[in-house]
């Protein structure tokens, strides 16, 4: 389990005590054929728009820092995708699971160039063995953060070579896992005067728990409803 760990710095708030709400068993689970690579592709050059599932709870106030991260998924036998956890030290999302990203640079040409640039810092991800598909919709955290999900195709052949100043632990996730609903949990908390609604999809590996939550599985919830539309 992953309990030990700070999983937000907001004072008295644990998200693995805060109450399950809703789970969605009613929504039909994707099939392997909806997230290969082919139907991905297909997907992004239609352009459908879609509605995006509810996302975090924000303060419109609140002057917002731009991101981008890298929602990879890595072309095995089982396409999977690729998560870090964030190292425990770190002054935001500490020990939280987390596409690698962050903060868009001045220099950055783009926000695809940001999140492939991100990518290569955090886990040694090589820009040769990526292909960059599309974007999902931007996402508002609570932190102040505009962040843009870049969805790419990685191939199975690229190295994991981790930055352990950011990045305590590397992963893959079956999207078998994280586009059936029924593994995904809605939460709700009044915390301060906000409401507070965010999506996880706990994932056991080698005995261990990963909480995958917030902004994060608000992303893959997302990317869930964009194959499903």
């Amino acid at each position: 389990m992953t309990s030990s760990l700070v999983l937000s710095q907001i004072p008295g708030f644990d998200p693995l005590k805060v109450p399950v709400v809703g789970e969605d068993h009613q929504l039909r689970a994707l099939q392997a054929h909806e997230y290969c690579a082919a139907s991905i592709l297909q997907k992004f050059q239609a352009a459908q728009p879609f509605s995006a599932q509810p996302q975090l709870v924000s303060n419109p106030q609140t002057a917002k820092r731009e991101a981008a991260v890298l929602v990879g998924l890595v072309l095995r036998h089982e396409v999977t995708l690729l998560l870090t956890q964030r190292a425990a030290h770190l002054k935001t999302h500490s020990g939280q699971v987390a596409f690698p990203g962050g903060k868009i640079d001045p220099q950055d040409t783009s926000v695809e160039a940001a999140a492939l640039r991100e990518a290569h810092e955090e886990v040694g991800l090589e820009v040769q063995h990526v292909q960059v598909v599309g974007r999902l919709p931007v996402l508002e955290t609570g932190t102040a953060f505009r962040i843009t999900p870049v969805v790419a195709l990685i191939d199975p052949l690229h190295e994991i070579n981790f930055n352990a100043n950011e990045v305590a632990h590397v992963f893959e996730v079956p999207m078998s896992f994280l586009m059936d609903p029924s593994n995904h949990r809605k939460h709700r908390l009044e915390h301060q005067g906000q409401t507070r609604e965010w999506y996880s999809m706990p994932y056991k590996l080698d005995g261990q728990e990963h909480f995958i939550w917030g902004a994060t599985a608000s992303m893959i919830r997302n990317f869930y409803a964009f194959l499903s539309a």
